[in-house]
C-alpha cells in the first residue's frame, strides 16, 4: 500500500487531529497554519481525486484566525473538518449531490455541523457525495489507486482524509457508506449506534435507517472526534480488562460473496486473536436478522421516496435512475407492509443484542474485498446494510492488504449504545494484529 503522505505537499497537514490539537495547545502551531497546509495539499491533489464540492480559502482561514484569537470552545478548537455535502452549512452551500440544488444556501447548520462548531472546529469545506446520498458513481477517485472507486456515497470524505487534504470528515449510512469506503482507503471508520452522533436538520434523510459516521486517520481522532460531538470526554480506549475477550467470527448469509482475501483476512484475524487469549468462535445472527435484511427495502424505498418527494415530483428526469427506481418501488409498498417491516426489525434487534451476552464484540469483513477496479462501478454493501439496520456500532480497522497492495478492512460490531467499548476494543484488537504482522 503506497504511502500517501508522499503524494503531494507535506506540512501540518500530515498531523492526526489529536497530534495538532497536542500541538496547538502547547502553542507550537496556529489553526492557520494547519489550514494553510491543509489547503496546499488540496491546491495539488484536488484535481487527481475530485474530493471537494465547495472550498473557501479565505472562508476557512477566517476561521482559524478566529479560533487562534479566542480562547478554545472544545475538543476540536482550530482542527479543520470536511463536511460531507448532504449536511446543512449556514456559511457555505449545500447541494446534497445533486445539480437541482445547486448554489443552495440553508438558513441553518445541521445539527451535527453546529455541535462541530460548537466543539471549535474550522468548517473547511464540503465534501462530494452522491445524489441524495444513495448508491450511485462519483467522480471521486481513491488515492491509493486513481483507477479504483474510493466508495460511496461518502467518497469526498473519504478520499480527502486518506489523502491528508484535512485529518478529520464526516460521513453517513444508509448501507455501507461509512464503513466500505474506509475500508477501500485504508481509514478509520466508525458509524454510530443508531443515535451515537448527532442527527436532526439532514434534509433527505431516511429517519428509520441513516446513521452518522466519520473518517480518521487514527482510533485517537475517532474517540477526540466522537467526544467532541457529543460534548463528552474522549474515551480512554483502554479495556478495563482483556481477560477472556469474547469475539464472534460472524460471516453472516452474504459470506458467499466474499472474496479470497477477505476470506483469508477473516480466518487470519480469528486466528491472532485466539493466540492473544480471545476466548474466538463462530457464530450467526439470528434467523429473525435474516427476515429483516430480506424487508429492508420495504423500509429504504418508502422513505427515501418521501425524502426526496418534492425533488421527484418537479424534477424527476434530472434525478439518478437509481432513485427513480426507488420512487417506483415505493409505489408498490402498502403502508402495512412498511409498518410490518419496521416491526420484524424492532424485533430482530432485541434478538441480535442478546447475542452481546455471549460475545463483547463481533469481527466480520468491512467489505467483499479490495476497491474495485471500474472506479465508477457501485459495490454493494452486502457486510455492511444488516448492522446498519440493526442499529449496532460498527469500526472498520485499516489492519490488512489485499493481494494488489490495496486496503482491506477488519470490521467489529459492537453492543448497541456501547460506542466507548466497541473502540476500546478496537484499539485492543488492532494492536494485537500490528504485533503479529511485526509492525
Amino acid at each position: 500500500m503506497p504511502d500517501l503522505r508522499d503524494a503531494g505537499p507535506g506540512g501540518l497537514n500530515l498531523l492526526s487531529a489529536s497530534e495538532a490539537r497536542a500541538q496547538l495547545d502547547r502553542g507550537e502551531i496556529t489553526s492557520e497554519q494547519l489550514v494553510r497546509d491543509c489547503l496546499a495539499r488540496i491546491a495539488a491533489r484536488e484535481p487527481d481525486l475530485d474530493a471537494w464540492v465547495y472550498l473557501d480559502s479565505d472562508l476557512a482561514l477566517a476561521q482559524a484566525r478566529a479560533r487562534d484569537s479566542e480562547p478554545s470552545r472544545g475538543l476540536l478548537h482550530g482542527i479543520p473538518v470536511g463536511i460531507k455535502d448532504i449536511y446543512d452549512t449556514a456559511d457555505m452551500p449545500t447541494a446534497y449531490g445533486t445539480t437541482i440544488h445547486e448554489g443552495h444556501r440553508p438558513d441553518a447548520d445541521s445539527n451535527w455541523v453546529a455541535a462541530l462548531r460548537d466543539a471549535g472546529a474550522v468548517i473547511l469545506g464540503k465534501t462530494r457525495t452522491t445524489e441524495f446520498a444513495n448508491p450511485v458513481p462519483t467522480t471521486t477517485r481513491n488515492p491509493h489507486d486513481l483507477e479504483r472507486a474510493p466508495g460511496a456515497s461518502s467518497s469526498g470524505s473519504v478520499a480527502a482524509v486518506a489523502d491528508y487534504m484535512v485529518p478529520l470528515a464526516t460521513g453517513s449510512q444508509t448501507g455501507g457508506s461509512v464503513i466500505l469506503p474506509a475500508a477501500h482507503c485504508g481509514l478509520y471508520g466508525y458509524k454510530s449506534s443508531f443515535d451515537g452522533l448527532p442527527t436532526g436538520g439532514v434534509r433527505h434523510a431516511k429517519p428509520s435507517i441513516d446513521t452518522p459516521g466519520l473518517f480518521a486517520r487514527s482510533l485517537e481522532d475517532v474517540a477526540l472526534m466522537r467526544a467532541a460531538s457529543n460534548g463528552q470526554t474522549p474515551a480512554t480506549l483502554e479495556l478495563t480488562s482483556d481477560t477472556g475477550l469474547r469475539v464472534g467470527v460472524c460471516r453472516t448469509e452474504m459470506w458467499p460473496e466474499a472474496l479470497p482475501e477477505t476470506v483469508a483476512m477473516l480466518a487470519e484475524a480469528a486466528d491472532i486473536l485466539a493466540a492473544a487469549g480471545a476466548a474466538v468462535s463462530d457464530t450467526e445472527p439470528p434467523a429473525v436478522v435474516s427476515q429483516a435484511l430480506a424487508e429492508f427495502s420495504a423500509i429504504l424505498a418508502p422513505e427515501d421516496a418521501r425524502a426526496i418527494a418534492a425533488e421527484a415530483r418537479d424534477h424527476f428526469d434530472q434525478i439518478n435512475a437509481w432513485s427513480q427506481k426507488s420512487i417506483h418501488e415505493a409505489k408498490d409498498i402498502t403502508p402495512a407492509q412498511y409498518e410490518n417491516a419496521k416491526a420484524v426489525a424492532a424485533r430482530a434487534r432485541t434478538a441480535i443484542d442478546g447475542m452481546f451476552d455471549e460475545y463483547d464484540v463481533l469481527i466480520t469483513p468491512s467489505t467483499r474485498g479490495e476497491a474495485p477496479t471500474d472506479r465508477l462501478s457501485m459495490e454493494p454493501s452486502y457486510f455492511n446494510r444488516i448492522w446498519t439496520l440493526m442499529y449496532l456500532p460498527c469500526l472498520s480497522l485499516p489492519t490488512f492488504t489485499g493481494p494488489s497492495g490495496m486496503p482491506l478492512g477488519l470490521q467489529i460490531i459492537g453492543r448497541r449504545d456501547s460506542d466507548d467499548h466497541l473502540l476500546a476494543t478496537g484499539r485492543w484488537i488492532e494492536q494485537r494484529i500490528a504485533q503479529s504482522h511485526g509492525t
